[in-house]
């Protein structure tokens, strides 16, 4: 490993944030020890005894390696090579870490005889200063739904992103402004699961860092701001079969899906109560996730409609997928595409039968009364409820997991009071998420 003089590896944690080191080449090869009890911080720092983190059994290491193949350039310095590291414990996969719970999704339908592809869309706001400690929207006046240019990015912060993006070897597929003013779409193209999520992952990173670089920030907050839309993170998967075919399709059906799809859907519906905690883990994500905002909050799916829990944005071609709409932009996207890959298999193995798509406006009307939970707190009540998601996304990881986002609730509780709902976030919301989401 002598291509680069030292080497950032890093790994999503329980919050999806990324830890990790610098290593020089001379020993970067062996790996680096970090302390299980990272598995333990809430954002302020605070540390509980959550499952796995070994906080009261000594505070024992985890210990992270790289695959030398998955090395790319870091957007930092041409010296210096970025990959993401996996994680082990005493000799075996560390079972709480989040991208062990993909690498799991993947086996699992492996097992089945098909490999899993994805494909994600980000959408996140650039901010600045507000002159008063605190950060607003960027003031694009010219910005506009579907912006390119000057008008939606004056000082080339996004051009930045995509231009270094692309010389470190990501993949994007489109770039461009999302709804409102300050607002971005940034999508990488279509990949194996693993690395199409690893690249999402350190992406994310890469486009904070080259925004910070202009003396401006990203946030991939689900709902920072009242008054304007969320940031959401589609989750877009197919399948391949043994042969390297979309196992989606079925040309001979009346609608041109395959019975493995609308068993997929069949099991997203199901599970889409205890998958929310997962895909929306903070509480400031539920001012987001309401009806009648183009998101995942209704149990459903349908042909080309944005306002259903589960899209079916292309029917009969080779790019057929089924688009998750239900995570928002602080999910760990590691969790969230394991989440969302094995709600879709339990409606195979357990032959889950598919419920008409939606056809209603999806406004005023809708075609459910199933819809995610209202706040943080009953999302994690649907979650544990869902023994099948939980065994299948992985017990431990779970577990975690809701003593975490427990422990995160009655901070908040302690702080405010009462969740009140609505639109717009508290202050300790934007103090504890903003700066890391």
């Amino acid at each position: 490993m002598t291509a680069y003089d030292r080497y950032r590896v890093l790994w999503p944690d329980h919050l999806g944030l990324a830890r990790g080191k610098y290593l020089p080449a001379r020993i970067a090869e062996r790996g680096t020890g970090h302390c299980a009890s990272a598995f333990a911080l809430g954002y302020d720092r605070s540390l509980v005894p959550a499952p796995g983190s070994y906080l009261l059994e000594g505070l024992k290491d985890v210990w992270a390696t790289m695959d030398p193949d998955t090395v790319r350039p870091s957007w930092e310095d041409d010296r210096t090579g970025v990959a993401v590291a996996h994680l082990d414990f005493e000799g075996s996969p560390y079972t709480f870490a989040p991208r062990h719970a993909l690498q799991k999704a993947i086996a699992d339908w492996a097992d089945l005889g098909y490999t899993v592809k994805v494909g994600i869309e980000l959408e996140a706001y650039v901010i600045e200063s507000d002159g008063d400690g605190g950060w607003k929207r960027w003031e694009t006046p010219r910005s506009m739904v579907y912006g390119t240019g000057l008008g939606s990015d004056p000082d080339g912060v996004i051009d930045d992103i995509m231009w270094t993006a692309e010389r470190c070897g990501f993949k994007t597929e489109s770039i461009n402004a999302e709804f409102d003013e300050a607002q971005f779409e940034l999508t990488l193209e279509y990949d194996d699961a693993l690395r199409a999520v690893d690249d999402i992952f350190l992406f994310r990173v890469l486009a904070r860092e080259v925004a910070l670089a202009h003396g401006l920030d990203l946030t991939f907050l689900g709902k920072p701001f009242a008054g304007v839309s969320g940031s959401g993170v589609h989750v877009n998967f197919s399948l391949l079969d043994a042969d390297g075919n979309n196992a989606l399709i079925d040309a001979s059906s009346e609608d041109g899906l395959s019975a493995l799809a609308k068993a997929c859907l069949a099991g997203l519906v199901e599970h889409h109560k205890g998958m929310t905690a997962l895909c929306v883990p903070t509480i400031t994500g539920y001012r987001r996730l309401q009806p009648g905002e183009l998101c995942g909050y209704w149990a459903n799916w349908g042909f080309e409609h944005r306002c259903a829990g589960n899209r079916i944005p292309e029917i009969g071609g080779p790019g057929t997928r089924i688009e998750s709409r239900l995570a928002d932009g602080s999910a760990n996207v590691h969790l969230a595409v394991a989440a969302v890959l094995q709600g879709a298999r339990l409606g195979i193995v357990n032959s889950l039968s598919c419920p008409d798509p939606l056809v209603e406006d999806g406004f005023e009307e809708v075609n459910t009364d199933v819809h995610s939970a209202e706040n943080l707190k009953d999302a994690l009540a649907d979650l544990a409820a869902d023994t099948a998601l939980q065994e299948a996304v992985g017990q431990d990881i779970c577990d975690n997991f809701v003593f975490i986002k427990e422990a995160e609730w009655e901070r908040f509780i302690d702080a405010v009071g009462t969740y009140e709902g609505g639109d717009q976030a508290t202050d300790w919301e934007l103090s504890e998420y903003l700066m890391y989401h």
